[in-house]
């Protein structure tokens, strides 16, 4: 009788463990039905956006499937991140500004939280383990000296894809409390 309701017991932890799996690969599997749906299925509606891109225009994203990033202590959304396979991009607000060279954009975002997935990256691919095409970059569009849109390339990791909107959006919430001092 012992050993029966022992192996009840290791049953049901199996289960439990084995459903935390599920709910993870499902969430991952909403995540890249998303992204699926964002690189390769172009609707109707947007089809004049595509003769806009013909004729030099610049496009507009779609914000059906963006990420809003907001500001941390009134909520307003001051950006919206695009995730696809290839890179994360960070398009501002048209209201908001801000300067490049506002703290702590460079001295966090850029050089502590890109650079240093940028160490790892190249460590990776010196041993080896990735192609250096795949280390992780950035590119930051500008108005004049204002930021417009932090586009990530190479992010190749899920999990980059949070921490790098998660401390965007913090850097972002900052440097407006800078700007506003």
């Amino acid at each position: 009788m012992k050993d029966i309701v022992a192996l009840k017991e290791n049953l049901i932890e199996q289960i439990e463990k084995h459903q935390k799996k599920i709910d993870l690969l499902e969430k991952n599997l909403t995540i890249l039905d998303l992204t699926l749906k964002e690189s390769s299925f172009t609707k109707a509606s947007q089809l004049g956006r595509v003769k806009k891109v013909v004729s030099k225009e610049i496009p507009q994203k779609s914000t059906e499937n963006s990420i809003p990033i907001k500001q941390g202590n009134d909520g307003k959304i001051i950006a919206n991140a695009y995730v696809t396979p290839e890179q994360v991009s960070i398009v501002l607000g048209d209201d908001v500004e801000i300067d490049a060279e506002t703290p702590p954009f460079k001295s966090f975002f850029l050089d502590r939280i890109i650079g240093e997935m940028k160490k790892k990256d190249t460590v990776e691919a010196e041993n080896g383990t990735i192609q250096r095409e795949s280390v992780i970059d950035y590119i930051i569009n500008k108005n004049g000296s204002d930021i417009r849109e932090i586009i990530i390339k190479n992010y190749r990791q899920k999990e980059r894809v949070n921490e790098l909107i998660n401390t965007a959006g913090w850097s972002l919430t900052r440097m407006l409390e800078n700007i506003n001092k």
